[in-house]
């Protein structure tokens, strides 16, 4: 008599990182408060600020620029902030305190896999936001200047990574209730005066604030979608953040409390 048949295939290492990836995806996708965060507020902050003439957006080098053609791009990356940094740093930190991290860092995805998938659900994610934000963006009139697609991508990209890091710094080094916090705080820091919404020309100290990733992600998007140019200066500031960030998260992230 035959002995049993052999087992199925394990999954390939990618097959495991993009089944995780979409289930991380849909989680985000499914949960509530961060559809508020991440979608709900930003096209809030949209539709007002296209619609009220204060304050005044068109400054600097986008001066004389439709309103809603230099506030979109900032609503755009008010959306990363808000899916790359708090979305994924209260994720990590209520993660670390379940033992979620330490359980699935020791499965066949391995920690490697987990940050992967975890980084491609972001961008999945983001890829939803950006769609349904421009789609109301382009019904109040925006027209961006599609010679930007190139240096708007990039700085998307650089921006997300920028705030993912940044989140792992946060979500993987404290504890779960102070991560909500403090996550939700620099959240309404930099959307009210970190150059997202409103550009550091017209804010106090803004060649400072312009060193923040939030005002480089702004000013980048900005100068691709309404001039169709590259922000070299600003996508500098986010690869330096990009960098730095990620060292520091390689020190900090800790996968249990």
């Amino acid at each position: 008599m035959s002995g049993p048949g052999p087992g199925p295939a394990a999954a390939s290492p990618t097959t495991r990182v993009l089944a995780q990836a979409r289930f991380e995806a849909v989680g985000l996708l499914r949960h509530g408060e961060q559809l508020l965060v991440s979608m709900v507020l930003p096209i809030i902050a949209l539709v007002s600020l296209a619609l009220v003439p204060y304050p005044e957006l068109a400054v600097g080098p986008w001066a004389g620029a439709a309103r809603i053609d230099v506030l979109t791009p900032g609503v755009l990356a008010l959306a990363v902030l808000s899916t790359a940094f708090t979305g994924q740093a209260i994720l990590l930190g209520f993660e670390r305190r379940w033992g979620v991290l330490r359980l699935l860092g020791t499965t066949p995805l391995g920690r490697g896999g987990l940050l992967l998938a975890k980084g491609l659900s972001v961008l999945v994610v983001l890829l939803v936001q950006l769609l349904v934000i421009g789609a109301v963006a382009v019904a109040l009139g925006w027209r961006p200047e599609l010679l930007g697609a190139a240096p708007a991508l990039l700085a998307l990209l650089l921006g997300a990574g920028a705030f993912a890091a940044l989140a792992a710094c946060l979500g993987g080094s404290l504890r779960a209730e102070a991560v909500l916090a403090l996550a939700n705080l620099v959240w309404v820091l930099l959307a009210v005066g970190g150059g997202l919404l409103v550009p550091t020309q017209s804010l106090p100290g803004g060649q400072l604030l312009s060193l923040l990733p939030s005002a480089a992600l702004a000013d980048a998007l900005r100068s691709a979608l309404v001039l169709g140019a590259w922000d070299g200066r600003a996508l500098l500031v986010l690869l330096a953040w990009v960098v730095l960030a990620g060292a520091a998260a390689r020190r900090l992230l800790r996968w249990s409390d």
